[in-house]
């Protein structure tokens, strides 16, 4: 297998150009050709619950902080409970006062909440189709989703040369699968960020399929490992 140094980045803007980024400080060569697009749903805040019957906020996403953004004065200092650092930075610098972060996924968030969050009701502003189910994972307590974003499919054709893809999540993982020709995968890597996302990529011929240590960038990252020295 050849080494990577080729990486191309699925993930929706504007993460995929901090995805980028990162990828060329480390020596690799990013090709940013998202395979999702987020745009806000309208009208999706005005459904959203009085400040004073909600407790406690969850948030999935950096890009859930950003939807959510016009409502945060509203909830600035309601206690925060974000699935990672990169969420709980989001929310940081939105303006939330008392935020904690899982450092995991939507499971490592629900014992998060389970374990430290005051009773009450929750609100989990995020994703129209999350990635998990987080009323099912606190069941003792009572859960409203607020969807306020939405994913699209960008149906964007896979490069012509890359060394190895990443996926940021199983949407992403799906939406490769529906489009890229089972050729393509042929002799590359993909590095996916849990194995949800790394479901629909097995009927396919990669390489490999490494799954991320942990279910963030930074993992995704590593998994990466080195890029091979200039020439």
């Amino acid at each position: 297998m050849a080494p990577i140094r080729r990486v191309w980045v699925t993930r929706a803007e504007p993460g995929a150009a901090r995805t980028a980024d990162r990828l060329a400080a480390l020596g690799f060569t990013p090709i940013v050709a998202p395979l999702l697009t987020l745009a806000p749903l309208p009208g999706a805040l005005d459904a959203a619950p009085t400040p004073e019957s909600v407790a406690v906020l969850a948030l999935t996403s950096p890009n859930g902080v950003e939807a959510f953004a016009p409502l945060i004065p509203r909830f600035r200092d309601h206690p925060v409970f974000a699935v990672g650092d990169a969420t709980a930075q989001a929310a940081r610098a939105a303006g939330f006062a008392d935020v904690r972060s899982a450092a995991g996924d939507i499971h490592a968030l629900a014992r998060l909440i389970a374990a430290e969050a005051p009773p009450g009701p929750l609100l989990a502003p995020g994703a129209r189709e999350p990635a998990g189910d987080l009323p099912a994972l606190l069941p003792g307590r009572p859960v409203q989703r607020l969807p306020t974003y939405a994913a699209f499919e960008t149906h964007a054709p896979a490069p012509g040369a890359f060394d190895a893809v990443m996926l940021h999540s199983p949407r992403a993982a799906r939406a490769l699968a529906a489009d890229l020709p089972r050729p393509a995968s042929s002799g590359r890597v993909a590095i996916c960020i849990s194995e949800a996302a790394a479901a629909p990529l097995r009927p396919f011929d990669f390489a490999e399929i490494r799954i991320a240590a942990a279910p963030d960038e930074p993992a995704m990252l590593s998994a990466l490992g080195k890029p091979p020295a200039p020439v």
